[in-house]
């Protein structure tokens, strides 16, 4: 879809997404256990708004509409209704239009899909948050939440781990159709915790990881599923992050960038969207992303654009094997060559379409609500070389993200260019 009215990205901001390894984590063996804790919920909207609004120098008494990319509150922080809680967190709110958007991964993409359509029914400044905290239960309870995300009655018995070994089936899928294993996409996730360290927001940012490390399991890397079959498929390191955290963004059109004081060329421009649905438990080709690929022609069509176009990707890395797929999807590459195209090196800071440049889900994290608005906002700042020592070379002008919801039955897909 093209916005009928131009849109732009005007701005945005992230917490730092932590969780296990991360420093500031607190857990038993932290020094500052039992003195102050990890934040929630309500938190977590107050920190990034904050930031956004004084990057920005705007009040939120300029926002229009806000809205919420959520996927399990109520689970993990037995909290709902969080289109009012931002509301609670930020008091200059008080009174606007503000609501929540589920749709498991892809929640956060939803809540930017959300924003352009509120932009197209008349609003010119949204404030579009994602938020996640999901380190309040123990692995196996927060998998079994995060099970919720596939079709629970047909799907949960796969695995204790459910979506891990989803994604193992992928794996084995992928491999046994076009030849390789495992280890092959050990490059893959190098690369994610490569940028994270070069990126002061990553949950892994201090955390290491070698192509050895990767390729192969071991103690310290183990094959953890409990299913047989798909055991050998998956280890530790080719999983994305359980992480606490926050992004938003702030689009507005030509008319809001005026009453906030803003130039078009300050922002990055939403020119189309791409937004598809499959059918819940029910993949019918275990070596293609075809929810996510038919968004991606939604979006390629709509812009006039072809994957020639992309020049700085962000795509869902919940596992290591769905980055691979993700090239494919977004015509980076031919299908079954992902895994190559990553080992090649052409998605690395320097290659040819760098992607995830901040350490993806696997290393910049997974907070699940936050991720699809932080993939708008980590283009937007390579857009305008705002990322630091993560910045790519090239003065790109235009990218691409792709968010997934469960195992690829959601996806919206973004096409950025600078203004």
């Amino acid at each position: 879809m093209k916005p009928p009215r131009p849109v732009y990205v005007a701005g945005g901001a992230h917490t730092p997404f932590i969780g296990k390894f991360h420093p500031d984590f607190i857990w038993k063996k932290h020094p500052d256990f039992g003195k102050r804790e990890n934040p929630g919920l309500e938190q977590y909207f107050r920190l990034v708004t904050d930031a956004v609004f004084a990057d920005l120098g705007i009040d939120p008494g300029v926002i229009d509409r806000a809205v919420v990319g959520n996927f399990v509150g109520e689970l993990f922080s037995s909290q709902g209704h969080l289109g009012s809680m931002l509301v609670a967190a930020v008091p200059g709110l008080k009174y606007k239009p503000s609501h929540r958007v589920e749709g498991a991964c892809a929640s956060g993409g939803l809540a930017i899909q959300s924003g352009l359509d509120m932009i197209a029914a008349g609003a010119d400044i949204v404030l579009v948050v994602g938020a996640e905290v999901q380190t309040t239960f123990n692995a196996k309870d927060g998998a079994d939440f995060l099970a919720r995300a596939a079709h629970y009655e047909k799907e949960r018995p796969i695995d204790p781990f459910t979506f891990p070994c989803l994604f193992a089936r992928r794996m084995k899928a992928y491999f046994e159709k076009n030849g390789g294993e495992p280890g092959d996409v050990a490059p893959i996730v190098v690369k994610a915790y490569e940028n994270a360290a070069k990126n002061p927001n990553a949950h892994m940012r201090e955390v290491g990881m070698k192509l050895e490390t990767a390729q192969a399991a071991s103690d310290k890397n183990p094959n953890f599923l409990e299913n047989e079959e798909y055991n050998p498929f998956l280890k530790i390191s080719d999983c994305s992050q359980v992480s606490d955290g926050a992004s938003c963004a702030i689009l507005a059109t030509a008319q809001g960038l005026e009453k906030m004081g803003r130039s078009p060329s300050d922002c990055s421009q939403i020119v189309a969207s791409g937004h598809a649905a499959g059918p819940l438990g029910d993949v019918s080709d275990l070596t293609d992303m075809d929810v996510s690929r038919h968004a991606v022609q939604q979006a390629y069509s709509s812009a006039g654009w072809s994957a020639s176009d992309v020049q700085v990707a962000e795509v869902h890395d919940c596992f290591s094997i769905t980055e691979a797929l993700m090239y494919e999807a977004l015509g980076l590459c031919e299908r079954g060559d992902g895994v190559r195209y990553g080992a090649d090196g052409n998605t690395t800071l320097t290659g040819k379409v760098p992607v995830n440049t901040g350490g993806g889900l696997m290393a910049f994290g997974h907070p699940v609500g936050a991720t699809g608005v932080k993939q708008v906002v980590e283009i937007h700042r390579q857009l305008h070389g705002l990322c630091g020592d993560y910045q790519i070379g090239g003065s790109p002008t235009r990218g691409a993200t792709v968010n997934m919801g469960g195992d690829d039955r959601t996806s919206v897909v973004t096409l950025i260019e600078k203004a």
